[in-house]
């Protein structure tokens, strides 16, 4: 695989990690000041703040699991095995590394992988 198209990926990657850490950091700053500032009085404001917690929660525990994806990606690189699906180990096809640069699989190694998620009941 081309250095200079794994530099662009680290880049790509390093700053989707940056953003990711921001937006949360200012979610949680959100979160902290909405408790602070809230005085429910009844129980729709309370139903209300607590789904919007939840919301706020769930969002963040997307964004940990791709933040770690991401230091996934940013180790093979350092290991020089990016762009290497982990089960067959044949090159991930450079289009589906742009569209998802952490991604860990080949498309037919991802596809074998969500069909046996399928089956299970």
């Amino acid at each position: 695989m081309d250095e200079k198209f794994i530099e662009e990926m680290k880049t790509q990657l390093i700053e989707s990690r940056n953003a990711i850490l921001a937006n949360l950091i200012q979610k949680n700053a959100d979160l902290t000041e909405m408790n602070a500032s809230e005085n429910l009085t009844d129980y729709a404001d309370i139903a209300s703040s607590f789904t919007d917690q939840q919301m706020i929660e769930t969002i963040g525990l997307q964004d940990a699991n791709r933040i770690k994806l991401i230091n996934s990606a940013l180790l093979r690189i350092e290991e020089k095995k990016y762009g290497k699906c982990i089960k067959c180990k044949k090159e991930i096809p450079i289009d589906r590394l742009k569209a998802i640069p952490y991604a860990l699989k080949c498309i037919s190694c991802q596809e074998m992988d969500e069909k046996r998620k399928q089956a299970k009941p």
